[in-house]
């Protein structure tokens, strides 16, 4: 029987088979192989259960099946299975397109190992980055590992070769997320018992742009982090129709649902909230609300007085997202 690894690196994918091989060759080149790869096919129609299927032996077969929203059926699928090539063992889980979030959830539930990461299809480790998280986790005792969520390092732009947002500047190793003053992407190692703690992550049928970030943002307010200035992703941003950032404001009018209950969440947290952020997440959470026509808007704010103050703003914001999302089409 294998040991268990410290790391799984999980990657949810959509049609994205020419860059996810990127992603599998940056894995293979790791100084540490104490790691797993777990991909999670969010319907793609790329061929790329046929490429993961031809990497290696097949050691394991009809896995479990998976809804949309990434939770368990009580059926099992050729469309799952675990493929060994070399040292590494990739699990490939197929399911109904759901979105990025759901990928998320289906990762959650089968993770047995202690840390895990997600590496985007479009990115790809540094030849060190395994042996860089292993090493640091294993240099901290039982007790300071169950006191913290992870481990956070960073991103690197491929374009430039510099750390996205900069390097960070704390005085101390530990770190509340909330408190690092980093302003720009980084890569979030969590501890999978604690993570699952916020898991599944809820959805919205037909709406997919709910961000995995809502359940991170809730380890975030109760654990602080391990953080070290190492690079840990190769990040390619993409354009266009690729780009999650770029069609922000179509997302807002696709699911406002999501974004409704992502504010929500936003307003709930005990670190980093001031005022006139609370202003401006209530405002979205409004013009949320008037994209999804929720009668019950009011009834469901966790602050009825900053919700009815902000209505103004969220009317305004309602104008301009409708605006922008008709410039991106």
């Amino acid at each position: 029987m294998n040991k268990r690894k410290t790391l799984t690196v999980f990657t949810p994918t959509y049609n994205r088979i020419k860059t996810i091989k990127r992603t599998y060759k940056s894995l293979c080149e790791q100084t540490n192989t104490d790691v797993d790869w777990l991909i999670i096919d969010d319907g793609s129609f790329d061929g790329c259960r046929n490429w993961v299927f031809s990497l290696g032996e097949i050691v394991d077969r009809d896995g479990t099946v998976f809804d949309w929203m990434g939770r368990p059926l009580c059926e099992k699928s050729e469309n799952h299975f675990v493929v060994q090539a070399g040292f590494l063992r990739i699990e490939y889980i197929y399911k109904p397109n759901g979105g990025l979030y759901t990928g998320y959830n289906v990762a959650f539930s089968v993770i047995q190992s202690e840390l895990c990461v997600c590496i985007d299809s479009d990115d790809y480790l540094p030849s060190n980055a395994v042996e860089i998280i292993t090493k640091k986790w294993q240099e901290l005792s039982v007790n300071q590992r169950q006191q913290i969520g992870g481990i956070a390092g960073l991103d690197y732009n491929v374009v430039d070769k510099s750390p996205i947002g900069g390097v960070f500047k704390i005085k101390s190793p530990i770190a509340f997320v909330q408190d690092m003053g980093h302003i720009g992407d980084c890569k979030f190692v969590f501890r999978t018992d604690a993570i699952r703690r916020f898991a599944p992550q809820i959805g919205f049928e037909g709406e997919k742009d709910f961000n995995p970030h809502f359940m991170q943002m809730q380890l975030f307010d109760e654990y602080p982090m391990l953080v070290i200035n190492e690079n840990l992703c190769w990040v390619e941003y993409q354009y266009g129709n690729d780009s999650m950032s770029q069609a922000i404001f179509k997302q807002y009018l696709r699911s406002p649902k999501s974004f409704a209950k992502y504010r929500l969440q936003e307003l709930a947290l005990k670190r980093g909230n001031s005022f006139l952020k609370k202003i401006r997440l209530s405002a979205h959470y409004v013009s949320s609300c008037i994209f999804s026509k929720d009668r019950d808007w009011l009834k469901n704010s966790n602050s009825r007085i900053l919700t009815i103050i902000s209505i103004p703003f969220g009317a305004f914001l309602c104008l301009y997202i409708k605006a922008k999302a008709i410039s991106q089409y």
